[in-house]
């Protein structure tokens, strides 16, 4: 694998496994950089693909239970943090595709020992979660769930901070909040049947006799409700699994209701992922009229993902997706139209030189931390954990996180274990439910290079001698799978231990996290661990995508059966590979490009372009003469897992091979088997 970046590793095998803890080396070039070089600041995920489209995740790490809104020209998000602080990120964007991280609204929130981890009591999978962002009259507020206490909530009128924090006396499960034109304001909340209530003007408690059920049990609404007014009517949003995830819509005249359900305004997309599934969300509109949902989607060990989606209107329903296929979000789709052009972006800072005076706007900390127990300033450009006591790692005070980046990332730091004391262990970790990670330990008898995996409980150890070490995690999220390794003269690296197996789980509720950490076995606090040059290399920032081959002929070939795309008896067919027509100018089209990153498809055997008439189900495909219009456009749509979707302009739906091998533009979408005939690969025809 070639790894650009901070570190530039080019990594060769050259011997086979040895010693004890079976460490396999492999040469590299210099793991030393600086890790704020600002090549690899460019070297990062980004939705904005730059030709005025984006691709779907917003960010390719964990952002979950989002909450969207617009004040005047600007549009301000945040999501759940669960156990780690900072918590509530307040990001600002003025395209909906590239954000700014202002400030996180909650520094700490510490409610006893759980929130510590102190007395082999922990918070994980709790904390803050699914809060409801609103504004109103000069006043940013953020409602929240914090785990056994009331709502929090927090305000402030500038949403860069600071933030004022009260509790509420009531505690409301997956809460949204809802200013109205006439002075009231609404909370709602619950799982399945939806309660109202009407706050009072303090928005610390309800008014006495508003609390009512608003929508029952079974008629088909979920949880993480988004409550609006639009036009007069209120709308409600909310997440349930039916079959895949799927987001049901209420809507009524009054707030108080009846409400009628829509049982799906989105439903069914995974993006071609097996774990993937979009729900839990809401909607906003541009200045100019536009309206676009956001929503979280399931995706590997990474963690839930945060999607935006073009909204169509119909029937007087906020469906999620384009006319011709409602409830399905193109993955690639062209930028929301909102006055603003932004440049591609990111909100983070990923790599840390430690040189302060404060951390990388991307990190938090698991738990609340002890803040005299780590620091910048004890030696120029690192950061130092000192350790406390712990059994273990899951249980280790001031470990410091961050979020992985898929589909790829790969974590390195510098760590000097000089300080490390007698039951010291301090390193480099993945941390989930199960962790692992690749660290020193100090015994009686020295110093070791340890790998640890929970999983299996196997730790792979190697004496060491001493002096600095270089320790990496390697992420696949494709894959799943993990490896760990080690260097000690910056120059050379080895794997150390087993491939890791990374999984989503609900203990955590989060996915997996890049984490320093330090802690002490021996039932007392220990020494020092100094880790400088911490920097984050993503080997495919833009994942899969390949430029579009403009002008180049190419060849497509379907997964489903290995069919290939070809003009047989004056129609589109697919024929087998084996097929003599399948090395003919029959089976070639030349990729003509279009703005916004929409393309014709001409065939190399008679110059005519692929052609899609109808919206929808009623849509057919035919090789046409050229013509300026949206029927021979498609918008060329890679996958995160590289097969190529071409999608019609006209029906709003994919190009298919179908069984009997006709074709047709009118399948919703990709599946996660990737067997039904919307899915190719495509190879350049020299």
């Amino acid at each position: 694998m070639k790894s650009k970046g901070v570190y530039l590793l080019v990594a060769v095998l050259l011997g086979t496994i040895s010693g004890s803890g079976g460490m396999l080396a492999v040469e590299a070039q210099s793991l030393k950089g600086t890790a704020n070089d600002s090549q690899t600041a460019l070297r990062t995920w980004t939705a904005d693909n730059g030709n005025g489209t984006f691709s779907n995740p917003l960010f390719f790490d964990e952002f979950s239970d989002p909450d969207l809104i617009r004040v005047g020209e600007d549009y301000y998000l945040t999501g759940t943090t669960m156990h780690t602080f900072p918590g509530l990120p307040v990001m600002h964007s003025k395209d909906l595709v590239n954000w700014k991280l202002l400030s996180y609204a909650c520094e700490k929130l510490d409610f006893g020992p759980a929130f510590r981890l102190e007395n082999g009591k922990s918070i994980y999978g709790q904390g803050i979660w699914a809060p409801s962002f609103r504004y109103h009259k000069g006043t940013f507020y953020i409602f929240t769930n914090v785990n056994g206490r009331k709502t929090q909530l927090f305000q402030a009128t500038d949403p860069a901070g600071p933030w004022k924090h009260t509790e509420l006396k009531r505690s409301f499960h997956d809460l949204s909040v809802l200013f109205d034109d006439d002075g009231k304001v609404y909370v709602i909340w619950g799982y399945r049947d939806i309660h109202q209530a009407q706050l009072n003007q303090q928005l610390d408690d309800i008014v006495a006799g508003s609390e009512r059920v608003i929508i029952p049990k079974n008629a088909g609404m979920g949880e993480g409700s988004h409550f609006y007014k639009i036009n007069g009517k209120y709308f409600i949003t909310s997440a349930w699994f039916s079959g895949p995830m799927r987001m049901p819509c209420a809507r009524a005249d009054k707030p108080e209701g009846p409400y009628e359900v829509n049982r799906a305004i989105s439903g069914d997309e995974t993006f071609g992922v097996a774990t993937g599934a979009m729900h839990q969300g809401g909607i906003v509109s541009t200045p100019k009229g536009e309206w676009w949902g956001f929503s979280m989607m399931d995706y590997n060990s990474v963690g839930r993902l945060t999607c935006l989606s073009p909204v169509t209107w119909q029937d007087g329903w906020p469906y999620f997706g384009l006319p011709g296929n409602l409830g399905r979000t193109p993955r690639i789709w062209k930028k929301p139209d909102t006055g603003h052009v932004s440049s591609p972006s990111n909100p983070y800072q990923r790599s840390d030189a430690f040189t302060g005076p404060r951390l990388a706007n991307v990190w938090q900390w698991n738990h609340v931390p002890v803040d005299a127990r780590w620091s910048l300033t004890a030696r120029p450009g690192c950061l130092r954990l000192s350790s406390l006591p712990a059994s273990d790692f899951w249980n280790a005070r001031n470990t410091l996180t961050q979020r992985t980046i898929g589909p790829e990332s790969t974590a390195t730091v510098e760590l000097d274990p000089a300080g490390l004391q007698e039951g010291d262990v301090a390193g480099l970790a993945l941390l989930n439910s199960p962790y692992a990670w690749i660290g020193i330990r100090r015994t009686a008898e020295g110093l070791f290079l340890e790998q640890f995996d929970q999983r299996t409980r196997k730790s792979a150890k190697n004496v060491f001698p001493g002096g600095r070490v270089w320790l990496r995690a390697q992420c696949d999220f494709q894959t799943q799978k993990a490896r760990f390794s080690a260097g000690t003269d910056g120059k050379k690296i080895q794997v150390l231990g087993d491939e890791f197996k990374m999984v989503f789980q609900l203990r955590t509720f989060q996915g997996v996290r890049f984490t320093l950490f330090n802690f002490n076995t021996g039932g007392k606090a220990g020494g020092d661990a100094d880790f400088a040059h911490f920097a984050i290399d993503e080997p495919h920032p833009r994942g899969l995508t390949r430029p579009i081959p403009e002008g180049h002929v190419i060849r497509l070939q379907n997964l489903a059966g290995g069919t290939v795309l070809a003009l047989k008896e004056d129609k589109l067919v697919g024929v087998p590979a084996t097929d003599p027509l399948a090395g003919t100018a029959a089976a070639r089209f030349k990729v003509l490009g279009r703005p916004l990153g929409r393309v014709t498809l001409q065939s190399m055997a008679d110059n005519r372009v692929v052609s899609v008439t109808g919206m929808g189900a009623e849509s057919r495909v035919a090789l046409e003469s050229p013509r300026d219009d949206d029927s021979q456009l498609f918008q060329w749509t890679e996958m995160p897992r590289g097969d190529l979707l071409l999608l019609s302009l006209t029906s709003h739906r994919y190009l298919q091979i179908n069984p009997d091998g006709s074709v047709s533009a009118r399948a919703l979408g990709a599946q996660s088997q990737r067997q039904n005939g919307v899915s190719f690969i495509w190879d350049e025809v020299k």
